[in-house]
């Protein structure tokens, strides 16, 4: 059960992204096709703006992270021996380097990691999840963590926010250039495919937004089994996710822009599944109780 899991998590994630991908093409192509009827040079500027947001992203230091949610690094294993024991052990575990490790002086109990690679890799956790977890539980949510670093997660994540900016300057370029193009519409442009074209130009933010959100909520699952396989152990995983979430107090340091790295939402916002960067609790609990 556990490694049919992960591996209709993987399996999904790549539809997800394969999907997004040919979506910001679409878009690209749906921007040239207003103003010429062509659309191979459309497809090309969408690659070329995605990948520049794409290497922009990925050079961000997790050091600006980390100082966004006032995190102070454990620097050795004296300043906090069971948690740098535990982050080792699992490092170990899941064959990467040991991640960086910080703290978050704040009561409410949550963790995240950042990283765009299992070398770059770093985790933190509240002084609230130290505090009011057991141990068996403490170790479950840091592995559901150091699964997120093994998994490359964080630099999937970091991909799809730059896809969703391309999409973002496209649509704008989209929308301008219709009312300069009004009125000088070329042949090869036909009336139903340019209507169908201006629509996903309107529509194109709200759609990528939601496809990062669907990336976002199938990697928690992942991570979620992940981190069961590294300690065998998931009951002690869906025991912290029922505390997390049972906690009504939103961890302060945490921001909208920060957020959807913590292993719970960290703002305690009741959104709409579909508009939420994180799976609905019961069901990541439900899931991890069937393993």
């Amino acid at each position: 059960m556990l490694y049919k899991q992960i591996e209709r998590n993987k399996r999904n994630t790549v539809f997800i992204v394969f999907g997004f991908i040919v979506f910001v093409l679409a878009i690209g192509a749906s921007l040239t096709y207003m103003i010429s009827g062509d659309y191979y040079s459309g497809m090309i500027l969408a690659t070329i703006i995605g990948g520049v947001y794409t290497v922009m992203m990925l050079l961000s230091s997790t050091n600006v992270v980390m100082r966004m949610n006032h995190a102070k690094e454990v620097k050795s294993k004296n300043d906090d021996p069971f948690l740098w024991h535990t982050v080792e052990n699992l490092a170990m575990a899941a064959r990467i380097p040991m991640p960086k490790i910080y703290i978050i002086q704040d009561q409410s109990p949550n963790a995240f990691a950042t990283g765009t690679s299992p070398k770059k890799g770093a985790v933190a956790v509240t002084t609230g999840l130290m505090n009011r977890l057991n141990r068996e539980e403490i170790e479950g949510v840091l592995a559901h963590e150091v699964a997120h670093i093994r998994n490359f997660d964080i630099r999937l994540a970091t991909i799809a926010v730059a896809l969703v900016s391309a999409v973002a300057i496209l649509s704008d370029l989209g929308t301008r250039m219709m009312f300069f193009s009004r009125g000088n519409r070329n042949q090869k442009q036909h009336p139903a495919v340019l209507i169908l074209a201006l629509l996903l130009l309107i529509l194109a933010p709200i759609v990528a937004t939601l496809i990062r959100l669907a990336i976002s909520r199938n990697r928690e699952f992942l991570a979620d089994a992940s981190a069961a396989e590294l300690t065998r152990n998931p009951h002690a995983l869906a025991s912290a996710l029922q505390k997390i979430t049972g906690e009504a107090t939103p961890v302060r340091e945490a921001s909208s822009t920060s957020a959807p790295l913590y292993f719970a939402d960290p703002l305690k916002k009741k959104a709409a599944n579909l508009f939420s960067t994180h799976p609905q609790p019961q069901e990541r609990i439900r899931r991890l109780q069937n393993m």
